[in-house]
């Protein structure tokens, strides 16, 4: 199958969809081929946003419509591939592995996942599970919603694979689940799909993780849905090292039941162009959400991040703090959103997004919306963009510190708070560690 070159919806596209649908995962289980076509009519009928959408105005995916784009289910571990699974392996996780957006259990670690967790507890691929328990992963897909644009369309009709997290009430993963996904061909396309419940009471650490090579140009269409029960906790990271050729668009929505607990910490570095949706519902008295993101760009990456805090019921609470760091003709794009609907009296919603311009071609949209129909609130929002500060430059340089180190510890502090909510210490490290490399101004 085929996506572009110029229509997000062309007739070989279209007509090739049939045959593909029969070789995908769960082809024979009624209810998933019918949710599969009907995403698909419902592509078909949206198509890819363009520019003209309020929600996509500042990032057009015409370079995306343009290109063809092979879909098939071949993979190939080969010796490179095992190398970058372990130069991207983060210390104290259990990993699930998935190239170019097929399971891997022979690279995963350990290999055995499932043996190694507590009772109560389901990890794993999301394929061999609509293979082998349709019936208990349908639930997840109907909480899943309806598909936001033309891509999460997209990827509800043509997902391959993904992870599969199911905890039943009360159980605690111990170590985080690190979700490796890699890309290794050029013109390709993959569509993952991870579908994460935490029971009553039950916590988990996951980590989404995407990379891929610098050379090639290939779109993830990557969706990840989350439900939350009564005094669950789920801390999600999403982190972004696509290849500087690559498209990357990303859903994440999360459902929260009653006292539940949300984190969510994005962070964007790779790809040429990149978006992601992250948004969560409150919806139930007293959740708690946390929304954390740092994105870094140069040469002309484009790196677009739309968020959404729905406070639906009472005594909500959110804190969202998003920072940028932009150097040569890198452009940003940050949309955050907080509703508080007329029941939801007493929440308490605060949102930031401050961004560090370190050339004049760097550029940076940002629009932090708040939309109060509640009369017993406290919520504020705030956005900034500058430069670095000349005189704590100059007082480090009077100090003998070279300009470059100067400018990268001055830099490495402005992005520092994004990550203190991360409490997998080895995870925090690998992101400080990247930073430097990230800014040719930092190096």
């Amino acid at each position: 199958m085929r996506i572009g070159p110029e229509e997000p919806c062309v007739p070989g596209f279209v007509s090739a969809y049939p045959s593909l649908a029969v070789q995908l995962p769960g082809a024979a289980v009624p209810w998933l081929r019918r949710s599969r076509d009907e995403a698909f009519e419902r592509f078909a009928a949206l198509g890819l946003p363009t520019t003209r959408d309020e929600d996509w105005k500042y990032t057009s995916v015409a370079a995306i419509a343009r290109r063809v784009f092979r879909v098939d289910g071949a993979i190939e571990v080969s010796d490179e591939v095992r190398a970058v699974v372990l130069r991207h392996a983060i210390e104290g996780t259990q990993r699930m592995v998935f190239v170019d957006g097929h399971f891997v259990p022979g690279l995963s670690q350990p290999a055995t996942l499932q043996a190694t967790l507590p009772e109560g507890a389901r990890v794993g691929s999301l394929a061999q599970a609509v293979e082998a328990r349709a019936d208990d992963v349908e639930p997840l897909f109907a909480a899943a919603g309806d598909a936001a644009d033309g891509f999460s369309a997209l990827n509800a009709a043509l997902w391959s694979d993904g992870a599969w997290i199911d905890l039943a009430a009360g159980v605690a993963l111990e170590a985080p689940v690190h979700l490796l996904f890699v890309t290794t061909r050029s013109d390709s396309a993959s569509f993952p799909r991870n579908l994460i419940r935490a029971g009553e009471g039950a916590s988990a650490t996951v980590i989404e993780h995407h990379v891929g090579p610098d050379g090639a140009s290939y779109l993830s269409d990557t969706v990840t849905r989350i439900v939350l029960g009564r005094g669950a906790r789920i801390a999600h990271t999403k982190l972004q090292q696509e290849g500087r050729k690559a498209f990357h668009v990303a859903d994440v929505a999360a459902e929260q039941g009653q006292d539940s607990a949300f984190v969510s910490h994005a962070l964007a570095f790779g790809g040429q162009l990149s978006r992601a949706a992250i948004a969560t519902r409150l919806g139930a008295e007293g959740c708690d959400a946390k929304l954390a993101g740092l994105y870094v760009g140069s040469g002309r990456q484009h790196i677009d991040h739309h968020t959404c805090i729905d406070h639906a019921a009472p005594r909500g609470t959110s804190r969202e703090l998003y920072k940028g760091v932009l150097d040569e003709a890198a452009r940003a794009v940050f949309n955050g959103r907080v509703i508080v609907r007329p029941d939801a009296q007493r929440s308490d919603a605060l949102q930031s997004n401050r961004n560090l311009l370190l050339s004049e071609d760097a550029e940076v949209d940002t629009k932090p919306q708040l939309e109060i129909w509640a009369d017993d609130v406290k919520c504020a929002h705030g956005a900034t963009v500058g430069q670095l500060d000349a005189d704590q430059l100059h007082y480090l340089r009077a100090r003998g510190i070279a300009e470059g180190d100067a400018r990268a510890l001055l830099i490495r502090a402005f992005a520092a708070d994004a990550l203190a909510g991360i409490e997998h210490g080895p995870l925090r490290a690998r992101l400080e560690s990247l930073l430097p490399g990230a800014l040719p101004e930092a190096a």
